[in-house]
This record gives C-alpha cells, sequence and structure tokens, in this order.
C-alpha cells in the first residue's frame, strides 16, 4: 500500500483505533473518550509503522508529549516484512538538565529492538511508570486541565497536525481574596525592537505574583512576523504545549493583548487557560477592590472586556434578525448571555453616576470650606499608601504588591498657622492599562481635576523609573491633567547611595524622600506649603 498503519489499544489490549495514513505519517483521531483528567497518562499507546524502518522521529515526540500516550512504538519495515520496534514514553522531571541542553529531558527512547525477539513486557512497565509520575514532586497535574475534544485536521494544517477543543476552567473558583492554584508560563511576542521584552515580562510575572499565581517560566520571541492566528509560530507554540505539560502549567498569560479569535485559537491547540495581560490586571482590581465605587468600577471594565469575547454561532445564526430565517425558538443562549451582559452594563454606569452626584456633593462641601486638596498619583508600587500614612499618621491598606490601593483614600493633613490640606491617595498607574479600566475609573480619576496639588511619586530606586514616570505622563495626559500644578517626590531614597539620591534629584528636579524615614519629610512638606499657601509658588520650585 506505501501508506503508514497505525493502531491506539488501551490498557487492557483492546483496539480502540485503527488507522491508515499516508507514506509520510499518520493523523490522530480525536480522542475525547480518553480525556486526562488528572492523570500524568492517557491510558492509550500508539503503535504505527516506519515504512524504512526508521527510528522515532520529531513528530512522534510531539506526539508523545502533547497527547501524553503511555507509549510510542513505531515497527520499522523494509520491504514489506517487520524488522525492528523502535519504543519511546515520557518520564517524570527530575530537576536535572541534560548536558547539551539547559532543559530538562522529558522522554526516553529505548534502544531498537528485534520485533521477532524483544522483551518489552507493557503491563508491569505502566504501572512502575505511572508510579513514578505519582510519586515525583516535579509533575503536577492540575484539575484545571482538561482534555475535552480533539478536532479532526484542517486543510491547512500539517501532516500529523493536532487541534484540541476548548475548556476554560471555571472562574467560580477563584474567589476574591483566596490563595489560587494556578501555575502559569508567561509569553511574549513582539516585532518591535525598540520594546524591552524582558522589564514588560518581569513587569508581568510581578502583576502574576499580585495575582498569586506562581510563574513557572517566561518564554520571550521576537519572530520576524507575527502569527496572526496564534502570535508565536505553531511549532514554538507545541514546543510550549509541551513544556507546560511537563511543569504542570494550568495557565498560559500572554504580555501582549489577545483578541477573541487569537484567544479561542490558541486555547483549542493547547488545552490550557489562556489569558492576556489586560485580563490578568482585571483580575488584580477584582480581588483589591473594597468600596462600592471600586467594586462598580471593576465589574463594569470586565463586563467590558468579556462582551466582545463571547463567542458563539454568530450574527449569521442570529434569531433576532427578523424576516426570513430570523423566526423560530427565539433566542440562543449565546444572545442571551450577551443581553444579559450589555443589561448589567447599563445598571451598573447608572450606579455609578449616581455614586459619582456623592462624590460631587463632597466636592461641594470641600469647596465651600475652602479646603485645598493634594493628590498622590504615580506607578503601582510607588509606595503611595506608605507615604500617606506616615504623612497623615493613618493606616490605609498597605502591601509590597502591585496595585494594592484601588479605593480612594482621604485624610488631612495639618500645617502651622491652623492650615491644613486634604491628601488623597489615587489607584496606581501601569503602562499599557486596560482602556476599559481607564473608562471604568474615569469618574474616580477626575476627582484628580479637583486637586490643587499632584505628588507624583516615584520608586527611585527600580531600575525602570524612567520608564515608569513617562507612562504616568501619559496616563495624565490621557486624562487631560498634564498642565495641572505637579511635584515630583522620589521615594525609597533610603534603597540607593546618597550621592545618586542627589544627582537624580537636581537631574529631574525632585525632592528625595523615603516613606519610612520621617526625618526626610521636611523638605516635601515645606513644599507642599509653599505651593498651597504661598502666593509666590515659584519660591517652591527646586
Amino acid at each position: 500500500m506505501n501508506r503508514q498503519i497505525g493502531i491506539l489499544a488501551n490498557r487492557k489490549g483492546a483496539i480502540t483505533h485503527v488507522i491508515v495514513g499516508d507514506a509520510k505519517g499518520i493523523f490522530i483521531p480525536p480522542l475525547e473518550d480518553y480525556p486526562l483528567g488528572k492523570r500524568p497518562l492517557r491510558g492509550l499507546r500508539l503503535i504505527h509503522t516506519h515504512l524504512n524502518d526508521e527510528p522515532l522521529n520529531k513528530d512522534d515526540i510531539t506526539d508523545l508529549s502533547l497527547l501524553r500516550f503511555d507509549v510510542i512504538a513505531a515497527i520499522g519495515v523494509r520491504g514489506g516484512e517487520p524488522v525492528h520496534l523502535h519504543i519511546g514514553h515520557l518520564v517524570p522531571q527530575s530537576g536535572t538538565t541534560t548536558p547539551d541542553t539547559d532543559r530538562e529531558k522529558t522522554y526516553e527512547l529505548q534502544s531498537p529492538k528485534d520485533f521477532y525477539n524483544h522483551d518489552f513486557d507493557f503491563i508491569p512497565f505502566i504501572a512502575a511508570l505511572e508510579d513514578e509520575f505519582e510519586r515525583s514532586q516535579g509533575f503536577v497535574i492540575s484539575g484545571a486541565v482538561k482534555r475535552k475534544e480533539q478536532l479532526r485536521p484542517g486543510p491547512g494544517m500539517q501532516r500529523r497536525g493536532h487541534e484540541y477543543g476548548p475548556e476554560y476552567g471555571s472562574e467560580k473558583g477563584q474567589q476574591r481574596g483566596e490563595p489560587s492554584d494556578e501555575r502559569a508560563i508567561l509569553v511574549s511576542v513582539s516585532t518591535d525592537a525598540r520594546h524591552d521584552q524582558e522589564d514588560s515580562v518581569d513587569e508581568l510575572a510581578e502583576l502574576a505574583r499580585s495575582s498569586n499565581v506562581t510563574v513557572l517560566e517566561k518564554v520571550i520571541q521576537r519572530p520576524k512576523q507575527i502569527n496572526p492566528r496564534y502570535l508565536l509560530g505553531e511549532g514554538k507554540l507545541k514546543d510550549l504545549v509541551i513544556t507546560a505539560m511537563n511543569r504542570g502549567a494550568t495557565l498560559l498569560i500572554f504580555d501582549q493583548d489577545l483578541n477573541p479569535s487569537q484567544i479561542k485559537a490558541i486555547n483549542e491547540l493547547t488545552e490550557l487557560k489562556v489569558i492576556d495581560r489586560s485580563q490578568l490586571i482585571l483580575d488584580i482590581f477584582a480581588r483589591r477592590a473594597h468600596s462600592r465605587d471600586g467594586k462598580v468600577q471593576v465589574e463594569l471594565a470586565q463586563l467590558k472586556y468579556r462582551l466582545p469575547r463571547l463567542s458563539g454561532k454568530g450574527t449569521a445564526m442570529s434569531k433576532l434578525m427578523g424576516g426570513i430565517g430570523g423566526r423560530g425558538p427565539g433566542e440562543m443562549k449565546l444572545e442571551i448571555d450577551r443581553r444579559r451582559v450589555r443589561d448589567r452594563i447599563t445598571l451598573l454606569e447608572k450606579e455609578l453616576k449616581s455614586l459619582g452626584e456623592a462624590r460631587r456633593q463632597r466636592k461641594a462641601r470641600r469647596v465651600e470650606n475652602k479646603v485645598p486638596i493634594v493628590s498622590i498619583v504615580g506607578y503601582t508600587n510607588a509606595g503611595k499608601s506608605t507615604l500617606l500614612n506616615a504623612l497623615t499618621r493613618s493606616r490605609t491598606f498597605v502591601e509590597d504588591k502591585l496595585f494594592a490601593t484601588l479605593d480612594t483614600a482621604s485624610r488631612r493633613l495639618r500645617f502651622p498657622h491652623e492650615r491644613e490640606v486634604i491628601i488623597t491617595d489615587t489607584v496606581g498607574f501601569i503602562r499599557d492599562l486596560p482602556k476599559d479600566l481607564v473608562a471604568a475609573f474615569k469618574s474616580t480619576l477626575e476627582e484628580l481635576e479637583d486637586a490643587d496639588l499632584l505628588l507624583h511619586v516615584v520608586d527611585i530606586s527600580n531600575q525602570r523609573f524612567e520608564q515608569h514616570m513617562t507612562s504616568v505622563d501619559t496616563i495624565l495626559k490621557d486624562l487631560h491633567l498634564e498642565d495641572k500644578i505637579s511635584l515630583l517626590v522620589f521615594n525609597k531614597s533610603d534603597l540607593i547611595p546618597p550621592e545618586e539620591t542627589a544627582y537624580l534629584s537636581q537631574r529631574f528636579h525632585a525632592i528625595a524622600v523615603s516613606a519610612v524615614d520621617n526625618s526626610t519629610f521636611a523638605p516635601l512638606l515645606s513644599a507642599i506649603e509653599a505651593y498651597i499657601f504661598d502666593e509666590k509658588r515659584e519660591a517652591a520650585k527646586v
């Protein structure tokens, strides 16, 4: 026939599939009846022919790793007769790497055996191998990663290519504030040579840590051209899946924003939950919002983000279009979901408007009492809340994580001569802040318009502090606040040498402080007082 032949057999030895391929290879059929679940191996072995007595090749190893067969065996055929038996199987991670690579080998190939005279006994072998997997601490199987279905290869697929069905996992288990058991691989794909991927991925890792996600590995790729379907090349993505399976990953987090079709395509190929940077930030906000203002704004941003990502049959199958072909049983579930989301968005926008009215009333009282307002702004985790607590001797929530503060806090700061100001702490900024989130928090950020002075707090100990300053300035510009009087404050000055602090403060015309050392506050307080109360504000410039 000059075609490769293959069979799939289960643990009982029953043949579940017979596959007839071509001269180059075979296609693996859907395996929805044999899901992985929490098992390290699928419970199926693949036995197939190689027409020129070839050993197991890269495609075989990819199948073994992606589909997690018990074993994969190739019967080497020459002249129409079987000659050798080539066997490969997965091995649990031991924590060591091979001499010729920095990656740990995840499979093992046995030496070729005489087809008519071999001693490979499958049943005791697989029992011992599975026990070894279960004992291994390096291999983690999560119930969040479940195989649902496999799709038959389409016309654009390579031989032996695979596509996998989606299983997104439940978000209900991610209760706010609870530790997460998610284990993630971070992925960044960019063709922009000016884009500092390493710094951006490091920041993504901090975001993941703030969401209690364990980061297993970081993958950075700079392709000549972005794959419109997967971002990564399909081969690179399959390598990533193998890594994810062997590291026990449950989640892929992309540093770039993904459109709905990309999320779906990557999810189908990898069978892992896939999110992007924006979705991770939204998750952090959902965990950290405590006030009614914050909760409403975060839910609104989440719904606006998810609405275009609700996938289904599309408008072509809609029962809402009317006319010929539009009559029938009514709305599909997808359309009902979309309508409910739109209704909820409308309700939240009304509530946000009502909460905004309450803020305007508080503003009116402050204006009537003629109390000046100083607002603290800055990159997330720059120490804004710590500085507020130290200046006003208050106890707002502080944590060494990104976006620890979401809810605006206002405190009174007293000066000599019976003078005082209201000092407010705002949500931290970050580069590439999701547009839906900026829009949702716009009503809160609009309070910055009422400020008489902005304190732009910068973590001077962070090596990317200049990029952080630029990101904050960009967001302030987007909010049309670039002309607002601001005072640059370099925080965490105790973490760098004094001479470097002095140089940077002079270069950027900033005031250096350490929020954990009250003795450093005198220049800052004098500058605030001069800006607010001195008619000759030029005297306050550093």
